[in-house]
C-alpha cells in the first residue's frame, strides 16, 4: 500500500513569467491512479504560519504570503509567486508533515511534490520558495515526535538550502549526494556532502551510497528520515548530469527504504526533482519511485507491526 499525500493546490496554474511546468504533479498522480497498484490518497493542511518563520525569515513569509516578493527574489525562484503559488507551498509544506505523520504509522508514505531544498532563509532559489524539509525536521523534533532527524538528499542538484537552514544543529544531520558540477555553482556544507563525477553510472552510484548511507544511520542514529528523493540523477534528464537508468534510479529508493526499515526506522519521501520536455515521462519515473518504496517497505520485516 502506498500512502501518498496530494492537494488539488499542487497544481497551481502556471504563471505568466518563467519556465517551470506544474504539469508534472498532476501527471504523477494520474500514473499511481492507473498503476492497478493500491494507494490511499491523503490532503494536507496548509502548513501554519509560525511552523515557517522558525526557519524562514518572517518577513520573507510575509512576502510569500500577501504574493509582494520582489521581483529579484523571484529570479532567483524561477517563477512569480502569485496568490496561487503562496497557497500552493503552504500545501506542498503541508503535506511534508503529513507524510512524516503517516510514515511513523505505516513505515513509509511520500509526498507528491516538494522536496524544496534549495529554499533559503530569507529567499527562495531554484524553483524552490520554502524549504519542506528543513521545516518538517525543525517541526518534528519542536513537537516532540523526533530526537533526531536525517535528511537524505538524492536529488542531482545539492541541498545548499537544507544545510544552510539546519546549520550547526547536532540533531539534524543532512545528506546530499550530487552531481559535482551541477547547480548551485555555489555548494553549502551539508553534515556528509558526496559530489558526483559527471556521467557516474548505476553502479557506481550504489556503491556510494552503500558506502556512506548505513553508516550515518548507524552512528546518527535517527528516529526518522526524510527523504529527497529526486528523480533527476536520470540518464535522460534535462537537468542532471549524471546517468542512472530506470532500474538504477529503482535500486537506489528500494536500498534508501531497506535500510531505515530494517532498523525500524519510518521514512517520508518528497518530490524532488525531475525535468524533461516530455512531462509524462518524467511523472512516470517518479510515481515507479514511489511505488517501489512502497513494495520494499511492504517488504521490510518491520513493516509486519505497521498497519497497511
Amino acid at each position: 500500500m502506498l500512502h501518498v499525500v496530494h492537494h488539488v493546490d499542487y497544481m497551481a496554474p502556471r504563471p505568466e513569467r518563467g519556465t517551470f511546468k506544474f504539469d508534472k504533479y498532476y501527471l504523477v498522480m494520474e500514473a499511481l491512479r492507473e498503476s492497478g497498484e493500491a494507494i490511499t490518497e491523503h490532503a494536507p493542511e496548509p502548513c501554519p504560519r509560525e511552523w515557517l518563520e522558525a526557519v524562514h525569515c518572517p518577513d520573507y513569509v510575509e512576502q510569500v504570503f500577501t504574493a509582494t516578493v520582489p521581483r529579484e527574489k523571484e529570479r532567483r525562484i524561477g517563477f512569480p509567486v502569485t496568490p496561487h503559488i503562496a497557497s500552493r507551498v503552504r500545501h506542498t509544506n503541508g503535506g511534508t508533515w503529513l507524510a512524516a505523520q503517516l510514515a511513523m504509522e505505516h513505515g513509509y508514505a511520500a509526498n507528491s511534490a516538494a522536496g524544496s531544498h534549495h529554499a533559503l532563509y530569507d529567499t527562495g532559489a531554484g524553483f524552490c520558495v520554502f524549504n519542506d524539509l528543513a521545516v518538517c525536521a525543525n517541526r518534528l523534533i519542536a513537537e516532540g515526535d523526533a530526537r533526531r532527524v536525517l535528511i537524505v538528499d538524492c536529488d542531482v542538484h545539492q541541498g545548499d538550502g537544507t544545510a544552510s537552514l539546519t546549520a550547526g544543529r547536532d540533531e539534524i544531520f543532512t545528506l546530499s549526494i550530487h552531481a559535482e558540477k551541477n547547480f548551485p555553482v555555489r555548494k553549502a556544507r551539508s553534515t556528509l556532502d558526496i559530489a558526483l563525477r559527471d556521467g557516474t553510472d548505476d553502479e557506481g552510484y550504489l556503491a556510494v551510497l552503500d558506502q556512506h548511507l548505513p553508516r550515518a544511520l548507524d552512528e546518527f542514529e535517527p528516529d526518522i528520515v526524510l527523504y529527497q528523493a529526486g528523480v533527476d540523477p536520470h540518464e535522460r534528464d534535462k537537468l542532471g548530469r549524471l546517468a542512472l537508468t530506470d532500474d538504477g534510479l529503482e535500486r537506489r529508493d528500494r536500498f534508501v527504504i531497506s535500510e531505515a526499515r530494517r532498523r525500524g526506522l519510518p521514512v517520508a519521501s518528497a518530490l524532488g526533482g525531475g525535468y524533461g520536455e516530455d512531462q509524462r515521462e518524467v511523472a512516470g519515473r517518479h510515481a515507479r519511485s514511489m511505488l517501489a518504496m512502497a513494495r520494499e517497505n511492504a517488504a521490510a520485516p518491520s513493516s509486519r507491526t505497521q498497519t497497511a
